[in-house]
């Protein structure tokens, strides 16, 4: 991964005065939640989509279980003030130590502002959570990193826009604490970084009309992360700058200064990446149809489109009448250009002068060789496999060249049994730096079925059939079951 200079692009201080939405009618509740899975797979490890896009609770290897538990309160602090606080702790087996907290974290808002400290299962992305194959930026694929994050979370009318221009945001702060764990799972060769430190921010811009008189809508924003900061276990690099000048240097993509390495102080401090998102939709009373795309970027021949075909491109169907499908969803995943195989080769010819091209190597760096991920799970799409899947104790993302069709389908068979399916094609071809000899597949699919009995109020039960099949994960096929029951209690 390549340093990129991302401008700082946080415009909520021009917009201190939006319109909030109003808290005033939200009683104090206090929330429960518990829930208890297990999963059995022929193959090594759980099936793709058995264990992607879970804010990685399910375990990878087969024949594995888990019991969640968590409390959520929300309440009022004045008329204008509200706070909520939440704690998830899970138990899980086989995984390195069993017992972990999965979210625990508190929040203050006002109108439309929600400062939230702590580790918290958010999602930001404007692609459906359930059905999509996954924001390359940030998706529920691994554990949530704990983190100071100031966002308008929803979106949120602009003033004296009549009601057209709406907007979102977040600026956040986080640190790893996967230390342990990259101790136990890399071998003796590999170096990495503890105490990763992160940046990111997102902003969105929405044209719409709020009366929903007229059809069509777009969505415009942009997606900057950024990893920095921690000690490498190589003596070469050791510890990273990470005082406030510094981070104020990530936020604004600058280079390096005192401290930092040759390529930071060359190029930016920290590893950096990010993504333009796009959206369009065309809403009526009984349907709506939203095309979307997602470049990829990862330095600057990104930014400047110059990485092909590279990024997210979707289609999504919602059928508000028909419930025996819901929503369909359609998406396209390129990867394989990453602005050429070369790094800025500068050319020496005078007929053909310019440079090479990028050699992007996307979710890899090569200081913070963990790549983007957290615990080994990528926190981007789980199409470019997770290091996770690494059987030799290397670290970061050995597969990154992918060209991939997804399917996502829910809907209704009855008022109480609800269904989603997922189908991917997968195929991949290794890394820039170290490509395949022959270019690897993989079919993967899921049938999930929820239930809800009438008279078990509160309770869900899910069961779910996936399957994997080609050289990238093997021959797998599994079966899940979760029982979920969650409770809320008002104390006004």
């Amino acid at each position: 991964m390549k340093r990129v200079r991302l401008p700082f692009f946080s415009l909520a201080l021009l917009f201190s005065t939006l319109y909030g939405m109003s808290q005033t009618d939200v009683p104090h509740t206090f929330s429960y939640r518990v829930e208890a899975f297990g999963s059995a797979a022929s193959g090594d490890n759980t099936p793709f989509w058995q264990v992607s896009n879970r804010y990685g609770v399910v375990p990878l290897e087969a024949g594995n279980g888990y019991l969640k538990a968590g409390a959520f309160y929300d309440g009022l602090l004045g008329n204008k003030f509200y706070w909520s606080a939440g704690t998830d702790l899970v138990a899980s087996a086989p995984r390195y130590r069993n017992v972990y907290i999965q979210q625990l974290y508190a929040e203050i808002g006002f109108q439309a502002f929600l400062l939230s400290v702590g580790s918290k299962e958010r999602y930001t992305s404007l692609w459906n959570k359930r059905l999509s194959s996954g924001d390359m930026v940030l998706s529920p694929n691994a554990r949530p990193i704990p983190e100071i994050n100031l966002s308008f979370p929803d979106f949120t009318i602009i003033p004296y826009t009549k009601g057209w221009l709406q907007m979102k945001f977040d600026f956040a702060v986080g640190r790893s604490f996967d230390t342990a764990y990259l101790e136990d799972f890399a071998n003796e060769d590999q170096q990495y970084n503890e105490k990763t430190l992160w940046h990111h921010k997102s902003g969105y811009l929405q044209i719409k009309d709020t009366r929903n008189r007229f059809p069509l809508s777009f969505v415009f924003g942009l997606q900057h992360w950024a990893q920095w900061g921690g000690t490498s276990t190589d003596p070469k690099i050791g510890k990273q700058p990470q005082s406030f000048k510094d981070l104020i240097k990530i936020v604004m993509g600058k280079e390096g200064g005192e401290g930092a390495s040759e390529i930071d102080v060359a190029n930016a401090l920290g590893s950096h990446s990010g993504s333009y998102d796009l959206k369009l939709g065309f809403t009526q009373d009984r349907w709506a149809v939203h095309a979307y795309h997602q470049r990829y970027l990862d330095d600057k021949s990104g930014m400047r489109l110059q990485n092909g075909m590279d990024g997210l491109w979707g289609l999504q169907l919602d059928l508000n009448t028909f419930p025996w499908i819901r929503t369909f969803v359609v998406e396209y995943l390129e990867t394989r250009d990453q602005s050429g195989p070369f790094h800025f080769i500068s050319f020496d010819h005078d007929e053909h002068p310019g440079r090479g091209g990028g050699k992007d190597d996307y979710y890899n760096n090569g200081e913070y060789t963990t790549g983007v991920s957290y615990f080994n799970r990528g926190i981007g799409s789980p199409i470019l496999p997770s290091p996770e899947y690494n059987t030799n104790g290397i670290l970061g993302f050995r597969n990154n060249r992918v060209r991939a069709w997804h399917f996502g389908l829910e809907g209704a068979l009855s008022p109480l049994l609800d269904y989603r399916i997922l189908l991917t094609d997968m195929n991949s071809w290794g890394t820039h730096e170290r490509p395949f000899l022959n270019k690897k597949n993989a079919t993967s699919g899921l049938l999930e079925v929820s239930y809800h009995h009438p008279r078990l109020h509160g309770w869900l039960f899910i069961g779910s059939l996936a399957a994997d099949k080609g050289s990238m994960y093997g021959k797998s096929f599994g079966f899940g079951l979760s029982i979920a029951k969650r409770g809320v209690l008002s104390i006004r």
